[in-house]
């Protein structure tokens, strides 16, 4: 049976001030599924990230997402495409001075024309999602990191995305948090159907919700399959991460 590819790249290259950054990467992505891209710093991941969502323009290679070849498209096809991709940043990326609901509230005030009534009910409808009802009317300030993170994330969510990408969710979060918001991202897939692209380091949350794992090394993927078949993995960039990260969780 073959599976639904939501992201497909294709030898995509990248240079920065004749800088080589991505040499020929290429990997697949599918419906339904958490694809974790993990490699360490200067690897390329965030590169890549960034060129999925539109940040940087391709130069080499071939991105589709959704479907759809991102070089190809029109200005109002670009919009329409990046209006089913969720974002969730490291940093949550809220306004300070607006309320969490506001926060929330704004994809759905700036993409859409629905009327005040309904955007606060499904604004309050995705707070619950996250278990975040209560804090409706507090201000980022006002609210812990774990409940930024959740905050951050009913945003991302508000357009009921059909392809969520989170940066780096869990930094910052002490393990009990990060395990309480791994299992929120996990349920919210499930209950709407998303297919997840991360980026993160930690290995507790890629051992709990990754599905699948590419591993970048020097600009290059070094390794693409399933999370079990990571952990067997005898490429050396492969192996060295996943040892060094449990040994530091053990420590």
């Amino acid at each position: 049976m073959n599976k639904e590819k939501v992201i497909a790249v294709e030898n995509l290259h990248a240079a920065f001030e004749d800088r080589i950054i991505l040499s020929g990467v290429s990997f697949s992505a599918f419906k339904g599924e958490v694809t974790v891209l993990l490699g360490g710093s200067g690897s390329g991941k965030t590169t890549v990230l960034k060129h999925l969502l539109g940040l940087y323009p391709i130069t080499g290679g071939r991105i589709s997402v959704l479907g759809k070849d991102v070089a190809t498209l029109r200005e109002v096809e670009q919009v329409e495409l990046y209006l089913q991709m969720g974002v969730f940043y490291q940093s949550g990326a809220l306004l300070n001075s607006l309320t969490v609901a506001e926060n929330v509230a704004l994809p759905l005030m700036q993409h859409t024309k629905l009327p005040s009534d309904l955007i606060r009910e499904i604004v309050y409808m995705k707070l619950g999602l996250v278990n975040l009802t209560h804090a409706y009317h507090l201000y980022p300030s006002q609210l812990s990191g774990g409940m930024l993170k959740r905050a951050a994330l009913a945003r991302a969510i508000v357009m009921d995305p059909p392809l969520l990408f989170c940066d780096e969710p869990g930094a910052g979060l002490d393990p009990i948090s990060l395990e309480s918001l791994d299992q929120l991202i996990l349920n919210l897939k499930n209950k709407l159907g998303m297919s997840i692209v991360m980026v993160t380091h930690e290995v507790s949350s890629i051992m709990r919700i990754a599905n699948k794992i590419v591993f970048l090394d020097q600009g290059k993927v070094v390794f693409e399959g399933p999370l079990e078949d990571a952990l067997k993995s005898e490429q050396e960039a492969v192996k060295a991460f996943f040892s060094i990260h449990r040994h530091k969780q053990l420590q």
